[in-house]
């Protein structure tokens, strides 16, 4: 067998079967006669290396060899011939009696019939330790054991024989030659643990395993003198056996189908080990178990009295009335006896509350709310006991109902102070309310005599000084204005503690809860007061603030407080806070300042003035721009600054002087014909919405007659003006001041020329043509068409009741006077023609 492969370093090799010898080579030896029947032969060889700790084990086979050829009886007999060179192992029995020197064994050369051979030895036991033990013959080869060998310290040895001539020669290699110890029963097992402790759950059933005991023998493993068997001695206290111990496991199980730490906590038993399979020629040794008993909530509570009574003076809180003790027959410390107290019955009101003592696991019973004597005498209360750990029911054993004890409070009586019905009271009280105004009254009353004679009221100090309380009714009235927006005024109230004293100086609180409710008590304003408003009179909408909430707050009517201007601007709703402001009609540019009232859901009224500047723009920043050019900041001017002012003060002065020297002359009167419009521009300010004109050869020509615009009649007299773009006269352009057409004929020296009937071509052509030429020509190059903007304008519906017919229709005073001589007009004529038609 090839040993090496199994394990390198074999320091033991043993076989199972005392029958075969395996040597150190793997070489199998029959130390008898073996026997082999029609089925196999197996054992194994065991391989330990005891410094690593590794066992390893073989498993052999003998198999019959089968018989290839039958022998006759003239075939020739081989036998074959021993080499003695080659013994079998040598076995000592361990622990021999001898008598010593004591033969084990012999080697022998077979060179021996040739020559003299002398034999010797060296190896454990001969020249290495235990020197001595061992010693050959050196003329027989005989191997001898000079005392008695120890197994369990030395198991084996394989010793070196040599066979050498007189000269030195070796006719025969050295022998491997092993002597093996063989086992004696010299060692009693032994328990691995001096004491075995294990603990199992009361209660369990049969069968549980508790724990294992475990044994060793020093003798040779795999034979009967390690074969051990486990056994009870006997068990402490010695009642019926609760506990069984397998024989070859040494597993100790529950026996008993009851085990009560009550009766028994724990179970001392004297166990036993024998070697030799328990024969009673063995080996045994005895060693002790421990098991003791775990307790399990199997037993409830129970109180030593089913009454208990006790007292305590009324309103006490916080303080210990009585104790309780129960009876449980667990464990004491443990979850299955801590005792759990309830109150089940009699405590609605959470006067009182029951705790457990951990250390005496009594129920401790304390009162936790004032008690009233006046209202009840005496309280009877019902507590009941738990455990901590859930009730396991014993096996064949009722469950028992929960135990109860009724307890009797009786309450005494003691002088109290007042109390304040409610103890609470809330007062709530509108802002801004006057000084001194009675808010409500707070009264407490003696508990004894059920009412409020000789109790005086009065506020600590300290606290928020809105309210004070009258000393002897109980009153109270407010010393401040009230106001919601003030720091101390919490969320809108503010708590006040009030004392209550009585004739023997007992005194109670009482707390007033002042919430303050929303009043009216700002005024509501126009958040934007300043408005632009251009040509195209777009509503300005006007929204309004007010601190106050609700239901003083929005919505807010809005009224123009000024009739004159109320009848030129009206208001228009838009929500709840904002409204839209716009004129009703045409009116001048200029700044209007308009007074507009506010008022809210509550009735305050809030004044505020909007000033509105109506310009001549197309947006807003055009007048912006304009006012921030003329109302500039603080300017510093020089000398001659201040000259050019005076002197342009000076000739303004002047022109106005000869203006008014020219009309002191005379006015111009006219006496119009009812031809005279034939060859006239009659011009009207007020204009409606009429039709486009499309012919090149007509001028359009108002008529007159109304009384609109800035045309004035006087009898039979007229005056017309012909209005520019922005609301100047054509003949203001000459720079005569305001002038009419008429005024061209005029001779100088103030004299006035009047012309009977009509103006001539000449003189219409002569003042009309350079500067209507110059508009056009500007109108044609510049392609933003803003010169166009500055004189060709168009006109919105500027209300009913205009007595101006249509522009687009050409009148003069009579319709029925023919206009004919308008297509005879010269061609230059035209030009002013097509500076009226729509483009």
């Amino acid at each position: 067998v090839d040993l090496k492969e199994c394990l390198q370093s074999a320091d033991f090799i043993s076989s199972s079967d005392g029958n075969f010898k395996i040597l150190e080579d793997g070489s199998v030896y029959t130390t008898s006669a073996v026997s082999l029947s029609a089925e196999k032969k197996t054992f194994s060889i065991l391989l330990k290396d005891i410094q690593e700790h590794v066992q390893k084990k073989i498993h052999v086979s003998l198999v019959e060899e089968e018989k290839k050829k039958t022998r006759h009886a003239r075939d020739t007999v081989l036998k074959r011939t021993k080499r003695r060179w080659g013994p079998i192992p040598s076995v000592m029995i361990e622990n021999s009696l001898g008598p010593f020197p004591l033969q084990i064994q012999q080697v022998q050369s077979d060179t021996a019939q040739n020559y003299t051979i002398y034999y010797s030895a060296s190896g454990p036991g001969i020249d290495q330790d235990p020197k001595g033990l061992f010693y050959i013959e050196r003329e027989t080869g005989n191997i001898f054991a000079t005392r008695a060998v120890d197994r369990e310290q030395y198991p084996s040895f394989q010793i070196i024989c040599f066979a050498t001539t007189p000269d030195g020669y070796s006719p025969e290699v050295p022998l491997v030659h092993t002597i093996r110890i063989e086992d004696d029963n010299d060692n009693a097992p032994y328990f691995t643990q001096d004491l075995f402790e294990f603990s199992v759950l009361e209660n369990s059933k049969p069968g549980v395993v508790v724990g294992k005991v475990t044994a060793e023998d020093r003798d040779e493993p795999y034979t009967l003198h390690t074969t051990l068997k486990y056994r009870i001695v006997s068990q402490n206290p010695p009642v019926t056996p609760a506990f069984s111990l397998h024989g070859d496991t040494g597993v100790i199980s529950v026996l008993l189908p009851q085990l009560d730490r009550e009766l028994v906590s724990s179970y001392t038993m004297l166990v036993e080990v024998r070697d030799m399979a328990g024969q009673p020629f063995g080996l045994c040794t005895t060693g002790t178990v421990v098991i003791r008993i775990e307790d399990t909530n199997d037993n409830a509570p129970s109180f030593k009295q089913s009454q208990y009574e006790t007292r305590v003076e009324e309103n006490r809180v916080n303080v210990e009335i009585l104790r309780v003790s129960v009876v449980d027959l667990d464990e004491p410390g443990s979850p299955g006896s801590g005792a759990v107290y309830e109150i089940i019955r009699g405590n609605d009101d959470r006067s009182f509350e029951i705790t457990t003592d951990k250390n005496t696991n009594e129920g401790v019973l304390c009162v936790v709310k004032g008690l009233d004597y006046e209202s009840a005498k005496q309280r009877i209360l019902v507590i009941a006991v738990n455990n901590e750990a859930p009730y396991m029911l014993a096996p064949h054993s009722q469950q028992l109902s929960q135990s109860t004890s009724s307890v009797t409070v009786h309450v005494l009586d003691v002088d109290e102070g007042p109390v304040f019905k409610p103890c609470l009271l809330r007062i709530d009280v509108k802002e801004c309310e006057d000084i001194g105004t009675n808010i409500g009254r707070y009264i407490a009353e003696d508990p004894e005599t059920g009412n409020s004679e000789g109790i005086c009221y009065r506020i600590p100090p300290g606290q928020c000084n809105w309210i004070s309380i009258e000393e002897k009714s109980g009153e109270v009235r407010t010393i401040k204005v009230l106001d919601r927006d003030v720091g101390e005024m919490r969320r809108g109230q503010c708590n006040i503690t009030v004392l209550a004293i009585d004739r023997n100086g007992k005194t109670g609180t009482g707390t007033i809860q002042v919430v303050i409710q929303p009043g009216n008590k700002n005024y509501p304003r126009i958040t934007k007061t300043e408005y632009i408003m251009c040509r195209d009179r777009k509503p300005i909408c006007l929204t309004a603030q007010d601190g106050d909430e609700s239901p003083y707050s929005t919505p807010f009517v809005y009224r123009i407080t000024d009739r004159s201007l109320a009848s030129s601007w009206k208001i228009t709703r838009h929500n709840d806070n904002s409204v839209y402001l716009s004129p009703k009609g045409d009116i001048p540019f200029g700044i209007y300042d308009i007074p507009v009232s506010v008022t809210d859901n509550g009735g305050k009224v809030g004044e505020n003035y909007i000033k509105v500047n109506y310009c001549d723009c197309v947006t807003p920043t055009e007048c912006i721009i304009g006012t921030r050019d003329f109302g500039a900041g603080n300017v510093t001017l020089g000398v001659w600054a201040i000259l050019a002012m005076i002197l342009g003060s000076l000739l303004l002065l002047l022109i106005l002087i000869t203006i008014c020297g020219c009309c002191g002359s005379g006015v111009m009167h006219r006496h119009v014909t009812d031809d005279c419009a034939n060859h006239n521009l009659i011009i009207s300010n007020t204009e409606a919405p009429g039709e486009e004109v499309m012919d090149h050869n007509i001028i359009p020509l108002q008529n007159t007659c109304d009384q609109g615009g800035y045309g004035i009649k006087t009898g039979d007299q007229q005056t017309f003006e012909m209005v520019k773009g922005r609301g100047h006269t054509l003949e203001s352009v000459k720079g005569g001041g305001h002038q009419t057409l008429g005024s061209v004929k005029e001779g100088g020296g103030g004299q006035t020329m009047m012309d009977t009937c009509r103006y001539s071509y000449s003189e219409w052509h002569n003042f009309t043509h350079p500067r209507l030429g110059e508009k056009v020509h500007l109108c044609r190059q510049d392609e933003e068409q803003k010169h166009s903007e500055d004189y060709l304008l168009s006109y919105n519906y500027e209300g009913k009741g205009s007595l101006a017919g249509s522009v687009g229709c050409c009148s003069d005073q009579h319709e029925e006077e023919a206009l004919d001589f308008l297509d005879q007009l010269e061609p230059k004529f035209r030009t002013l023609a097509e500076t009226c038609v729509k483009r």
